[in-house]
């Protein structure tokens, strides 16, 4: 997909907060309102961007030609002892993130499957083409169950309280895991969003 580099990140920075206010809402239904305090319940991109995230991982990601573009915004944030109904809430906050971007990918995905898109210019279908990828993209990205990612938080509630010691190890240590994981790891995973990719749209990458 040869689409512009800017375009390319400003296509990942709505979708991440697209994923971050689900985030956000998720804690809210549950009953911590802490993101709403702190004015993140907003699609503003300025209140979410992570200068590493963000800017610095996708532009070294894009200078390094690895082929993908990828990052993060900053974390939503949400106190779990105010979340109902239980253990099992920071799992339903974390994984509102992941859904998200999924539901993006099907939504748009579906304008290709349907033929709306290939009535028209085959830039628009390159644009569509880049949001449901991109999309798919940060779903599976985040469901790598590395802190500080959504996955890590989904393994994490079926651990037992006395496993703390070893979350924190995690935790401490998440962003050169997932630094570690992007640059040398990817390449396994990215055959599994292209095939995503396909089932979608019904295009080949």
């Amino acid at each position: 997909m040869q689409v512009d580099f800017i375009f390319q990140i400003a296509v990942l920075v709505m979708s991440v907060v697209i994923h971050e206010v689900s985030h956000g809402y998720a804690a809210s239904f549950l009953g911590d309102q802490t993101a709403r305090y702190q004015g993140r319940l907003t699609l503003n991109p300025f209140k979410h961007l992570d200068f590493v995230g963000s800017f610095l991982v996708p532009l070294l990601l894009y200078v390094s030609k690895v082929g993908i573009i990828l990052g993060w915004a900053k974390p939503v944030p949400y106190n779990p002892y105010n979340l109902k109904p239980g253990r099992w809430s920071e799992a339903i906050v974390a994984s509102a993130g992941p859904v998200s971007n999924i539901l993006l990918a099907l939504l748009f995905g579906l304008l290709l499957r349907v033929g709306i898109a290939s009535e028209t210019n085959p830039a628009f279908i390159e644009i569509v083409s880049l949001i449901v990828f991109i999309n798919i993209l940060l779903a599976i990205f985040n469901l790598v169950p590395i802190p500080p990612l959504d996955g890590s938080k989904l393994i994490f509630a079926f651990f037992p309280d006395k496993s703390r010691q070893i979350r924190g190890f995690f935790e401490r240590y998440g962003l050169i895991l997932v630094l570690f994981f992007i640059f040398f790891l990817w390449q396994f995973i990215f055959p599994v969003i292209v095939l995503l990719f396909r089932l979608i749209t019904g295009i080949s990458f």
